[in-house]
């Protein structure tokens, strides 16, 4: 391949046998986020629109100072199942919207905020109680997220099998709901199929997380040359605005916008490349885009600068301005960055948390 030639992957993890830890000191009152948004191939999963409608409300004032909020409600009131509504509390909590009190549910407004009886209802949370509040989420939609964050975790410690049977009962869906997670995963490279032809969790230890780097520093520049004259410049000024905006706000930025950022250039802007087995050969890394999704900002702190929006503005301004050479350079250069975080990231979870109890692993 013509242009920037990557520098040797084992290169940035030989760096990493002593992990920094002080690069992932948390900043004083950064508001940490659970899971973000799903892949840009799927829908926006459904905890992520329940958590935009409770944030709005929460924000606008619609929901009052006070007033508690019950899983179950919410839930009823949505139409959709607890899982979802479980996990945006969880989010909101972790924002400092919602706070936890003596009694059922959380409140609405930091910690110390005295409980209110106020009735919740649809027009509280800018819904129409006649209409459909959020799309029907597909079965394996449901659960997804929540499957996807288990297995990344285990990931990070060591090999792990699945049971299909078990993950099906545990979230009490049908064995073809759990096997389509899991295919799922598979495609993104997070489980495969042993020898015995058992689901098993594929690690991301350092070899792997570097190998998968190598691979994205070769094809990623191609893929991103490919698609420059093909991407609408009203799509790549949008991903430019968003980044700009982050970077204002940074670090009280919601991780799901910090997961719409990463994929912002990493798949939705590679996807305008004509080569669909280079864009396939991709999506098998994407894995290591995943982790941090769901370990940044919550088991491995924020940290208090993260030069990856200023690397991701430098290869968007290269390609606004049609300069192929440049925005593949300033690629790469991001992408060795990239590598050395995350292996950062995977040794401070396996250094300072407990193996994960997933009760459906073993």
């Amino acid at each position: 391949m013509n242009g920037v030639r990557p520098a040797a992957p084992y290169d940035a993890a030989q760096r990493l046998k002593h992990v920094d830890t002080n690069a992932l000191r948390m900043p004083r009152g950064a508001a940490q986020f659970s899971d973000p948004g799903a892949d840009a191939a799927a829908v926006s999963p459904l905890y992520a629109r329940v958590t935009g409608v409770l944030q709005q409300a929460l924000v606008n004032g619609s929901i009052p100072t006070g007033a508690v909020l019950l899983e179950g409600h919410i839930a009823d009131i949505l139409r959709v199942t607890r899982t979802p509504v479980r996990h945006a509390l969880q989010e909101l909590e972790a924002a400092g919207l919602l706070s936890r009190f003596e009694g059922r549910g959380l409140v609405a407004g930091p910690s110390g905020t005295a409980p209110r009886r106020v009735a919740l209802t649809a027009a509280m949370l800018g819904v129409d109680a006649a209409a459909e509040p959020v799309r029907k989420t597909l079965g394996w939609e449901a659960i997804y997220q929540e499957v996807e964050r288990d297995v990344v975790h285990l990931a990070v410690f060591q090999t792990y099998r699945i049971n299909e049977l078990e993950l099906a009962r545990h979230f009490s869906v049908g064995r073809t709901v759990a096997r389509d997670v899991l295919l799922r995963l598979e495609s993104l490279g997070l489980v495969e199929k042993d020898h015995r032809q058992r689901w098993a969790v594929t690690p991301l230890d350092r070899d792997r997380i570097g190998h998968l780097y190598e691979l994205r520093w070769w094809l990623e520049p191609a893929a991103l040359e490919a698609a420059m004259a093909r991407a609408p410049a009203a799509e790549t000024a949008a991903m430019a605005a968003r980044l700009d905006k982050a970077a204002r706000a940074y670090p009280r930025v919601r991780r799901d916008e910090m997961d719409r950022l990463e994929r912002d250039l990493h798949v939705t802007l590679l996807a305008h490349c004509p080569n669909r087995p280079l864009l396939e050969s991709l999506q098998r890394t994407r894995c290591i885009l995943t982790l941090s999704k769901h370990v940044l900002g919550a088991a491995a702190p924020m940290p208090q600068d993260d030069p990856f929006l200023a690397e991701h503005r430098a290869v968007l301004d290269a390609v606004a301005g049609g300069d192929a050479a440049r925005a593949r350079g300033a690629l790469q250069r991001h992408l060795e960055a990239s590598c050395t975080k995350v292996v950062q990231r995977a040794a401070f979870v396996r250094e300072h948390l407990a193996t994960p109890n997933v009760p459906y692993a073993g």
